[in-house]
């Protein structure tokens, strides 16, 4: 690392702010894991908040639609039906990427069940009590095929590692640090944390990243991690971007009403 550079991490306020292109507002949404409640309830407050919006807005889903939460399957539902205020692009996460795989292996459940396999399964009405035995795992693969829309496999399989706008990089886990960009593993994307959440440096773009759950969202110089929990905080979070700004969108509630968390201030570009 240059003198320079070492300087800039020191003074990100004098860094040029990361921006979007002009005349385009990014909505961002992080780990949905079966609240379709929380999804209808954020869709209807982007779509409040589209009445200032310019020329075009766009929402990018940073993947884990499916488990932990109790209706995977209408939230892979209302995604594949493309019903949603905006144009969207869907990204995969670990979750999408492990129910893939018990599609094509059934022991892949041995696994799965213990981190919200058997909510999903349950959300597509499979009876998962021999799996919480350890049992039926083929049947269980069997009965999901036979119930799973084509639609939803269609969707899960369009999900796509990751994508980039202006000065960010979205993708579902984080970026392994040291790796160009352009060439991170489709595994890294989708599950990287330590080595990715401790590294003090910075990359080409701001990533923009879910997979770990935190109690605010992380509006850092190098990544914005916007995985608030939902499946269990029922606080589903956005960042929406837009030029050099950007503020936060959650379904967040206090005092017994629906709040809208917004802040707005720009975000330094990483050196």
């Amino acid at each position: 690392m240059t003198l320079l550079s070492f300087a800039r991490m020191l003074s990100p306020e004098k860094r040029k702010p990361a921006a979007l292109p002009e005349g385009l507002r990014i909505y961002a949404i992080g780990d949905v894991h079966g609240r379709l409640d929380l999804l209808d309830s954020l869709a209807r407050r982007i779509e409040a908040d589209l009445r200032d919006a310019p020329a075009l807005a766009f929402t990018i889903f940073l993947g884990d639609y499916v488990d932990r939460g109790p209706n995977s399957a209408g939230v892979v539902d209302r995604l594949a039906r493309r019903d949603f205020p905006t144009e969207f692009l869907a990204l995969r996460g670990n979750h999408e990427e492990v129910m893939l795989n018990f599609l094509l292996e059934p022991a892949v459940l041995e696994n799965w069940r213990n981190y919200g396999g058997l909510e999903t399964l349950h959300s597509y009405g499979i009876d998962v009590l021999p799996a919480m035995r350890g049992l039926g795992y083929e049947g269980m693969r069997d009965s999901l095929l036979e119930r799973l829309p084509r639609s939803h496999e269609e969707f899960l399989r369009e999900t796509e590692y990751y994508t980039t706008s202006g000065d960010y990089f979205f993708c579902h886990a984080g970026v392994r640090p040291g790796t160009p960009l352009d060439e991170q593993s489709p595994r890294d994307l989708l599950w990287i944390r330590e080595e990715f959440l401790a590294f003090r440096g910075s990359w080409d773009r701001v990533i923009v990243h879910g997979h770990t759950p935190v109690d605010q969202p992380e509006l850092l110089a190098s990544r914005i991690n916007v995985d608030t929990g939902a499946f269990a905080s029922s606080i589903l979070t956005a960042v929406v971007l837009e030029g050099s700004e950007r503020r936060i969108l959650s379904t967040a509630r206090t005092a017994g009403r629906s709040a809208v968390e917004e802040k707005r201030q720009p975000l330094p570009r990483p050196a």
